[in-house]
């Protein structure tokens, strides 16, 4: 092919000795001109001569085809030349994995040349992908058509390949060993990410959050445990159990006042079914008695009151006590079966439940159906999410795999069931952050950001994936609802403009800015501040996130998950203008603000930076004493016994004087320095102490410990 022809060309005009370029040229037939215009010339004649042969004759690899390859011309040859060893005395060689068009060709305009990497098997990728559970790049096996009409780019890659990187672009962390880097290499990805920007590690992490800022977790990050762990299963199944008391506290009030929540229908069961559940009546006031008494118990647990309690007092409600309050919980609430009369137990469920919202931040999204999300923690881009409302249901579900359940891979977190919705539509959001440095923790926030719909109307009578996940990867393969309001697009993505005036339109658009924006700038500064001691802080190294939201009625910020490698591809318009922008955005500040720090930054906006943490010095792991043997000239007097206490005052008191402490005695052979302390005492009974000794005499030799 012509292609290798002229790889093989420039590969030979490489390895040429000095002293062998005019023979080479000889050979060639070249009679004029330099040695080197004459290499090139002959690059450009054998790739015209190959023209026409056919792709078979030199067996092309599958999908190759020669014919298509343009003609390169000596003068294009000498600028990739030129272009190739300019950006190598500056340093300015990088590699890019995966479908980066926006970042090949931002570095390029900067003059940077690439170095081709090498493309992994398929299949491993795959694999690797499917283990890593933290990056939610969708496009990642999309093979880029990069433009390159007249083969430049080609070309300078081979002629840099054996010349070191200085900038990384991966989708993937493991694709770089970061341990292997020189200093002056910049990567893309920081080592150990993975302890928060999976379910599992951003559960456990946030739990730390007290050590590090006086904020509570559960005023923005849903409550979450690891089922697989046996002390966080039986925390779980008490939380479980507690969310159905306050859920049937509130049944009972919004039932009174004829409160219906968006996406909700009670009572709407056929008739038939709810003739069947007559068989299985329910005792109002003692299900309202128990859930009073379990909610009591939880307040007095917050305010320590249960400190001196026997360990042998009794639990609020037996194994057999909850079993019947939690099948009488499903008929009324999941099944709308018929209670009788509410009005006399209204105003003591009013008066529970306002005293459970000054101490439960997640009351008011918890709902009455007591869902949970079940999330394995080693998938992404929504893989393997099932939502359930029945406790047995969700135990079994994390059952299924021995494996994950023994590694606490899976996780359980509650569902909002009351978010706030677009024209009846749920939705989350896409938000931007980058770290630059881990210590002192540097966050940038950017300042766009996008929605991603569902494309069925938002409904708890259903718990399919259709209705609850937002993820693009798993919408764009269905089609929207006819019931779905039409306000909503096809491609199911806002950007954060529409939402705005979405907001305006209702007259909340000023809390875009006073609730929502500094409310996600909070929760990802918190969850990087419980992950800063976990993380390997290496200068040069940055990493771009993607956080997602999702807001309550109030338009509070509710944080749901962490991810490295956000996608980039440009699925939908909105995408293909954002992504375009914060991945040019990210050079701005990882380059051009390194030499220059003016320079402008685009849409990211620095959040965070926290104080430089003063280091102490390394003393080593051994002790080192160094002393000399010091000879007195006289022993020292003796001292009072130490069972005698000193006196108290020197001579007549006049006023109350603090009580001196007791004198200790002293050594028979003191230092110099010692004794220089203490020519200051005029303490009865201790006479005065020789002069200072004389020099040093004999070395001591040093131990080392």
């Amino acid at each position: 092919m012509r292609a290798d022809v002229r790889m093989e060309a420039i590969r030979s005009k490489q390895s040429v000795q000095p002293g062998q370029e005019g023979h080479q040229a000889t050979n060639r037939g070249k009679t004029g001109g330099s040695s080197k215009d004459q290499k090139v010339t002959a690059v450009v004649q054998q790739c015209n001569q190959d023209e026409g042969k056919s792709p078979q004759t030199s067996n092309p690899p599958e999908g190759k085809v020669c014919r298509s390859l343009p003609v390169l011309n000596p003068e294009r040859l000498r600028t990739a030349k030129a272009l190739a060893e300019k950006a190598v005395r500056m340093h300015k060689v990088f590699s890019v994995q995966g479908p980066y068009p926006v970042v090949r060709a931002a570095l390029r305009a900067r003059g940077w040349v690439e170095q081709r990497m090498h493309r992994p098997n398929h299949n491993a990728r795959r694999a690797s992908t499917n283990d890593a559970g933290h990056s939610d790049d969708d496009n990642s096996d999309n093979l880029e058509k990069e433009q390159d009409p007249d083969g430049l780019y080609d070309i300078m890659s081979r002629l840099v390949r054996n010349e070191m990187v200085y900038f990384y672009w991966t989708n993937r962390r493991d694709t770089i060993n970061t341990r292997s880097l020189q200093k002056e290499q910049i990567t893309n990805h920081f080592a150990k990410a993975r302890s928060f920007t999976t379910k599992v590690g951003l559960c456990v992490n946030l739990r730390n959050l007290h050590w590090f800022d006086s904020a509570d977790p559960d005023t923005f990050f849903p409550r979450c445990y690891r089922p697989g762990a046996q002390d966080e299963k039986a925390a779980f199944i008490e939380d479980y159990r507690r969310t159905a008391c306050t859920s049937f506290l509130k049944y009972i009030v919004e039932r009174e006042q004829g409160v219906q929540a968006e996406g909700t229908r009670h009572n709407l069961r056929p008739a038939r079914i709810r003739s069947k559940l007559r068989s299985s009546p329910v005792v109002l006031s003692q299900m309202i008695n128990s859930a009073l008494r379990v909610c009591q118990e939880f307040l007095e647990s917050l305010e320590h009151g249960d400190i001196d309690a026997p360990l042998e007092t009794p639990q609020t409600l037996t194994e057999e006590e909850w079993a019947e309050f939690i099948n009488s919980y499903y008929l009324v609430v999941h099944e709308g079966a018929e209670i009788e009369n509410t009005d006399p137990f209204v105003t003591c469920c009013k008066a529970m439940l306002q005293r459970l919202v000054e101490v439960s931040p997640q009351l008011h999204i918890d709902g009455i159906h007591n869902i949970w999300i079940i999330k394995p923690g080693a998938k992404s881009r929504g893989r393997g999410i099932i939502c359930a409302r029945r406790l047995d249901r969700i135990l079994s579900l994390v059952h299924t795999n021995p494996t994950l359940r023994e590694e606490s891979k899976w996780v359980v977190q509650k569902y909002l069931e009351r978010p706030l919705l677009v024209h009846g539509t749920k939705f989350d959001v896409r938000q931007w952050f980058l770290v630059t440095v881990w210590n002192p923790l540097t966050v940038w926030f950017y300042k766009k950001c996008y929605l991603r719909f569902s494309t069925q109307p938002y409904s708890l009578d259903t718990l399919d994936s259709s209705v609850h996940l937002c993820n693009n990867s798993i919408q764009k393969h269905l089609t929207p609802s006819k019931q779905r309001h039409r306000g909503i697009p096809a491609d199911n993505m806002w950007s954060d403009d529409q939402f705005r005036t979405f907001l305006s339109s209702q007259g909340r658009e000023a809390q875009w800015q006073t609730v929502a924006v500094p409310g996600m700038k909070k929760a990802v500064i918190h969850a990087l501040q419980t992950t800063q001691d976990l993380m390997d802080s290496r200068n040069n190294t940055f990493e771009l996130y993607g956080a997602d939201f999702m807001f309550g009625p109030d338009l509070h910020p509710w944080l749901i998950e962490l991810n490295a490698s956000p996608t980039m591809a440009p699925s939908t318009p909105v995408t293909a203008r954002l992504c375009t922008a914060v991945q040019e955005d990210t050079l701005r500040v990882v380059l051009d603000r390194r030499a220059d720090r003016t320079a402008n930054t685009g849409d990211f906006e620095l959040i965070y930076k926290q104080a430089a943490v003063d280091m102490p010095q390394y003393v080593g792991a051994n002790l080192l004493v160094e002393g000399y043997n010091i000879r007195c000239r006289r022993s020292l007097p003796p001292l009072q016994s130490s069972n005698r206490s000193a006196p108290k005052h020197c001579g007549p008191v006049k006023e109350k004087e603090p009580k001196a402490e007791k004198v200790k005695p002293l050594p028979k052979m003191l230092s110099a320095e010692t004794q220089l302390k203490c020519r200051g005492l005029k303490c009865r009974g201790v006479p005065p102490l020789p002069p200072p000794l004389p020099p040093v005499q004999a070395p001591v030799k040093a131990f080392s410990f």
